[in-house]
């Protein structure tokens, strides 16, 4: 049996973990559904989210890096903001011609009350998490952190076609019709 055939035996029979939605919101669920893949196992994350909070990103990253999941990611529609991370995370990557990823900085938001002190170390804070996260998302993506900066600053829209001639993902023709 060919090596391309037991590749595509093992695709077909790992879990499939779909990303859809707010991150923030899905993370508990998403994270069950990853611990449940043996460690070094296979998985396909399908995505289709607006991105979420920047601690859920960098924690399903960690989940896929530390367990070594040999994870494809599957771009379905949307994979923006915090999104982007556990994507970035994955083996393999797929993009449809439709696909889009939003890259942007990181945005601060708080709805609780704070005093001056604890906003102060706050934004100290944020403003090193943004420049450590940026790099590492540069090093998992594999391009230089002057690109990842045209494409986060001020913010753009990175299509499907773009993502893979950048040699970021694979190209998933969806003109094959099958009736």
């Amino acid at each position: 049996m060919s090596k391309q055939r037991k590749r595509e035996q093992a695709e077909e029979s790992s879990p499939e973990i779909g990303v859809i939605g707010d991150l923030t919101d899905r993370e508990a669920d998403i994270c069950e559904k990853l611990l449940d893949v043996p460690v070094g196992g296979e998985c396909r994350l399908y995505f289709n989210s607006p991105g979420g909070g920047s601690y859920t990103a960098i924690a399903m990253l960690a989940l896929i890096v530390l367990r070594d999941l040999r994870a494809t990611g599957i771009v379905l529609g949307e994979c923006s903001s915090a999104a982007i991370w556990p994507l970035a995370a994955c083996r393999r990557r797929m993009v449809t011609p439709y696909s889009v990823l939003l890259f942007h900085p990181m945005r601060w938001q708080s709805e609780e009350s704070v005093q001056l002190s604890e906003a102060r170390e706050w934004a100290r804070h944020f403003g090193d998490l943004e420049q450590e996260m940026d790099k590492l998302l540069a090093s998992y993506l594999g391009i230089p952190e002057e690109q990842l900066d045209q494409w986060m600053k001020p913010g753009r829209y990175v299509t499907g076609r773009e993502f893979a001639a950048a040699g970021l993902a694979e190209m998933i023709d969806l003109s094959g019709r099958k009736r």
